[in-house]
């Protein structure tokens, strides 16, 4: 099922001895558009802090109660290394999370979806010696800064630009919950046009400009303004996903 990102903002995270705290953002690859790790506010149990916890950590989520489980303690979560979300997460302090955690990582689409750990307690996916080696070099290739990782935070609010103007800016994420992939971008077209929202692919973006945040997509405002709507009060059925994709196909050479 499709979730807004928005919708997940306050769950309570319990671990395996009592709850750990609240989501607060997430972070995702920008060259997979997959949630990478939930931004978890710890609650009043030890000092307030602000931890990463990877989909590999969840249990089946509890939606009616607006609760995710994960298979960490409390002591687990207390003591893992500092991260200051204000700043970007550098590769050093992503494999330190992951080796204090054990979390086998990112492979990319599979037959498990796009972690190690298929969701909700599958097996690990078997994981090549050169796609070993491709994650080594992906773990490498900069020291400092990871540029592909980026906050939901963030880019809410980036501005979505047709190839003959301005049409809306981001408002949400729907992403799919048993891969935790994100389907679409929730766009805004408030200022353009009036009441509707819309919903964009990452698969129909052209370019993102992370300086100015600025996502290009390569269509016309008219395609967009005549896309089907958009009701964020229901629930993202297959049949609106198939007119959508079919509207948008007749339109978008760029993949």
């Amino acid at each position: 099922m499709k979730r807004s990102i928005n919708s997940l903002l306050g769950y309570t995270i319990k671990g395996t001895d009592g709850e750990i705290g609240t989501v607060e953002e997430f972070y995702f690859d920008d060259r997979t558009s997959t949630i990478r790790y939930m931004v978890v506010k710890t609650g009043g149990w030890f000092s307030e802090k602000k931890v990463l916890i990877s989909p590999e950590a969840f249990q089946k989520p509890e939606w009616e109660s607006k609760t995710f489980s994960v298979n960490l303690t409390q002591e687990k979560i207390k003591n893992s290394p500092d991260i200051d979300t204000d700043k970007p997460v550098s590769r050093q302090q992503e494999e330190l999370i992951r080796g204090y955690y054990v979390w086998s990582g990112y492979y990319g689409p599979g037959m498990y979806g796009y972690w190690g750990l298929g969701m909700w307690g599958y097996p690990l996916i078997n994981v090549s010696a050169s796609d070993k080696e491709m994650q080594h070099v992906e773990a490498t290739e900069q020291v400092d800064d990871n540029p592909h990782l980026r906050s939901t935070h963030e880019v809410t609010g980036y501005d979505i630009h047709a190839t003959d103007g301005d049409i809306g800016e981001v408002e949400d994420f729907l992403i799919d919950d048993a891969t935790w992939k994100i389907d679409f971008m929730v766009i805004d077209t408030g200022h353009w046009f009036p009441g509707k929202k819309v919903l964009i692919s990452p698969d129909w973006i052209k370019k993102i400009d992370w300086k100015t945040g600025a996502i290009i997509i390569d269509n016309t405002m008219d395609h967009v303004k005549n896309s089907p709507e958009y009701d964020v009060s229901k629930h993202l059925n297959t049949e609106y996903e198939a007119n959508l994709q079919n509207y948008y196909g007749r339109f978008i050479t760029h993949k």
